[in-house]
């Protein structure tokens, strides 16, 4: 069995925002990390180099394949940033549509700016996301 390669790290938060560059993407990153706090109420943590994540879970699958993951999150990577909320949720299917402008992959929304979406519609998401991980697997504050 492969060991997770993401996991939690003791890397300050702040300042790996404050490095974000350009400048308009770290604007982005710190509006996008007092929304994350606001909706879920939690302290962000790295999550290896590149991912600020909100809580936690431990999960197993069928497989048997276990570990811990970011309940949700962000990274703000150099094309987009990368959005950890919401997809697998059916309950929030159709907020995407209403999101705004996003391209989706496999585990993750990428959005190139924050003004090009609508952060009560990723607002909802994130707490959707929340319910639906707490209820499963049951989420922890990390």
């Amino acid at each position: 069995m492969t060991e997770n390669k993401t996991r939690p790290t003791d890397v300050s938060v702040a300042r790996f925002l404050a490095a974000v560059e350009p400048a308009d993407k770290r604007t982005d990153a710190l509006a996008l990390d007092a929304l994350f706090q606001r909706v879920t109420g939690f302290q962000p943590r790295m999550w290896g180099p590149a991912i600020v994540g909100y809580g936690s879970y431990a999960y197993t699958y069928d497989s048997g394949h276990s570990g811990t993951a970011p309940a949700v999150g962000f990274s703000p990577r150099k094309a987009a940033h990368s959005i950890y909320a919401g997809l697998g949720d059916q309950s929030a299917a159709m907020l995407p549509v209403r999101l705004g402008k996003y391209k989706i992959g496999k585990s993750c929304l990428y959005v190139k700016r924050l003004s090009d979406i609508d952060p009560s519609i990723l607002a909802e998401l994130i707490g959707l996301t929340l319910t639906r991980l707490n209820g499963k697997w049951g989420v922890s504050p990390t």
